[in-house]
């Protein structure tokens, strides 16, 4: 069953010119002139009942400009769309009900209250009756682990702290729809995954469709099946996670610490970094076998830290992006 439908989606903004100088400024004040940005072009696409999707690009991308035009926030400029069934920008009301968004940067809990009240006023802004919104607090209160932060001001709670609760705020309606955005931002690499464990209990407990956008590859590589890259308005790939993991997510840099200065000298490795007591290394992990160049490395002398990251999303993106537009081939 599809959830969101898209045709043809196109966003334009009227973007007010800059004038050069004095006399510019004046002109500009008295007789401004304009130009169009289309934010998004042309996207069609579908998402499924139950489904996780990533929705992904750079910063700049049309990744906003798209969620807000699927929950009702912005109008598109041309297209149809439809969010279960309804068209968001005549039917915002109706579909509030169904919806849930979470977005790391912006929060939905009163600064100054403790989450309880927020998730209380909530549930009467969603006209829930008293027992099913207790009942609901009770549920997600012990799948999030959130009890002892229910009565702390949100304002003294750690940014982990303040997103489970934010998660679970977006969820007290029993939404069919979550938009996350950005959900992990800033959080450290034991909090990312804690909020990662959440996103996947949610997701197949209550087969909630999950629409995310992250610049983090670990999100995507763990908790999608699908993936939409979207780059200057426009969708460059649309497949598996599988095998954009095969096909383009095979990079990994390793960044190892030893107790003393070593050479690389010999090293049959791509070595983006060498200075005194550490090393920084890519691999592809297609070609090479990651346990055995972590075990080589560690043979050149007495390993202090060692770190396995992904690059960063944007390499990716941008890899993804030339490659298709030199074959001519992925663009949608």
């Amino acid at each position: 069953m599809k959830i969101i439908t898209v045709e043809n989606l196109n966003k334009s903004f009227r973007v007010k010119t800059k004038e050069q100088g004095l006399r510019g400024s004046l002109k500009a004040m008295l007789s401004p002139t304009y130009r169009e940005v289309q934010a998004v072009k042309d996207i069609s696409l579908e998402v499924d009942k139950g489904e996780v999707l990533a929705f992904i690009g750079p910063n700049g991308a049309g990744k906003s400009t798209t969620i807000k035009m699927l929950t009702g926030i912005l109008q598109p400029t041309s297209g149809d769309i439809r969010v279960l069934g309804l068209n968001p920008a005549i039917d915002r009301r109706k579909l509030s009900y169904s919806i849930g968004t979470v977005f790391g940067q912006k929060s939905q809990l009163w600064f100054h209250l403790p989450p309880i009240d927020s998730f209380n006023l909530l549930g009467r802004i969603y006209e829930m009756e008293t027992k099913a919104l207790s009942r609901r607090i009770a549920y997600l209160t012990e799948i999030f682990e959130i009890e002892e932060l229910l009565d702390i001001p949100v304002r003294k709670l750690s940014l982990g702290q303040r997103i489970r609760c934010e998660i679970a705020a977006s969820l007290l309606h029993s939404p069919e729809i979550v938009f996350l955005d950005e959900p992990t931002i800033g959080l450290d690499v034991v909090v990312k995954q804690k909020i990662r464990d959440l996103i996947k209990t949610l997701s197949k407990e209550s087969q909630t469709t999950i629409f995310l956008t992250s610049h983090d590859a670990g999100d995507i590589e763990q908790l999608c099946k699908r993936a939409i890259i979207i780059n200057h308005g426009q969708i460059v790939l649309n497949e598996s996670v599988k095998n954009l993991k095969y096909n383009y997510m095979n990079q990994k840099v390793i960044d190892i610490k030893y107790s003393d200065e070593v050479s690389v000298e010999g090293l049959a490795l791509k070595v983006l970094k060498s200075k005194g007591y550490a090393i920084k290394v890519e691999v592809d992990s297609s070609d090479c076998d990651i346990d055995t160049v972590v075990s080589n490395l560690m043979k050149l002398g007495k390993v202090v830290d060692i770190t396995i990251s992904d690059p960063p999303l944007e390499e990716i993106i941008s890899g993804i992006y030339q490659h298709n537009s030199i074959g001519g081939d992925g663009l949608a």
